[in-house]
């Protein structure tokens, strides 16, 4: 079974969704991409979160997307 990109718990965060393993919140991203700032400069801001874990994540937000356009 494949690690989760995000987690959510009342202990972290207060439940907020952040990345697994880290105390970034998602939203922090999706923040930053709205800003105009890339994918770099976050990993740079947030060091905790991994590239890839950024990547997925976008590609799950897109294929859900996908699946509501339907």
């Amino acid at each position: 079974m494949k690690a989760p990109i995000v987690t959510s718990s009342k202990d972290v965060m207060g439940g907020t969704p952040v990345f697994a393993g880290t105390r970034v919140p998602t939203h922090t991203l999706i923040d930053f991409l709205k800003a105009g700032d890339s994918i770099e400069d976050f990993l740079e801001g947030f060091p905790t979160v991994r590239r890839e874990q950024v990547i997925e994540f976008l590609e799950q937000a897109e294929a859900q997307m996908e699946k509501i356009a339907a």
